[in-house]
């Protein structure tokens, strides 16, 4: 039997029984005698199936359904955008595009419609963020916290998830490729706009606020040789 056939049929065996994270799995002779494998087979099945995040093999313990986390996605994007980056492509721009897109179009859906807890919450974030500025302190973890707080109120753990999959890796790469200068006086601004845009229930003054933000990371992006000095987008953010 074809690995790729085990692994569907281990991952259709959780989906059946409802397993859930953490749950155990059938032992490894359970499982030959269940697929109609060999041991050395149900074992390569199970290898590439913890690579994915969808079971954990505890040595000694047995074999877990797993977390199911987008570390795997992370880390694929991760890859892909530095070798896009030494191929020549301007692959962290195209990252944060797609960021860009997912925010803008998510974000109108907020405005009026935060619950007050998440806009104290938020509030308290960009309070912090603005004490962090002004102390020279770095502002990456409370800026990821407030993107994090905003799009909770979407209900929706998978969004979320998502975000923080696309955060994680443009993030990664950024330390990785690229030293992009900041004004936090600007980054503090443009979250306290977002805040008041969301919280007013201004939906269009909510988006352009969120496209202001990009735009500043775009420029930024620019001053390192990493985007095109032609591109349209930059040349207008390195307005603002």
């Amino acid at each position: 039997m074809a690995a790729r056939d085990l692994q569907e049929r281990i991952k259709k065996l959780i989906v059946d029984r409802r397993l859930p994270s953490g749950a155990p799995l059938p032992t490894e002779p359970e499982l030959m005698t269940f697929l109609g494998a060999s041991r050395n087979s149900v074992r390569e099945a199970l290898k590439a199936l913890q690579a994915m995040g969808i079971v954990e093999i505890r040595h000694g313990f047995g074999t877990y359904v797993g977390p199911m986390s987008l570390a795997p996605m992370v880390e694929g994007l991760a890859f892909r955008t530095v070798a896009g980056h030494h191929r020549g492509e301007d692959s962290l721009l195209q990252l944060l595009e797609l960021r860009e897109a997912m925010e803008t179009g998510l974000v109108s859906r907020l405005a009026g419609r935060l619950p007050e807890a998440d806009l104290i919450e938020l509030e308290r974030l960009v309070a912090r963020m603005e004490r962090e500025a002004a102390q020279g302190a770095g502002l990456a973890e409370t800026d990821r916290a407030f993107h994090a707080t905003l799009y909770r109120g979407l209900d929706n753990v998978l969004l979320s998830e998502v975000l923080e999959a696309f955060w994680d890796a443009f993030h990664r790469v950024q330390r990785d490729l690229v030293d992009v200068p900041q004004d936090p006086r600007v980054t503090c601004r443009q979250h306290r706009e977002i805040l008041d845009a969301v919280r007013s229930g201004d939906s269009i003054r909510a988006e352009e606020a969120i496209r202001d933000h990009f735009g500043n990371i775009r420029a930024r992006l620019s001053t390192t040789g990493t985007t095109d000095p032609q591109d349209p987008h930059t040349r207008h953010n390195e307005r603002v």
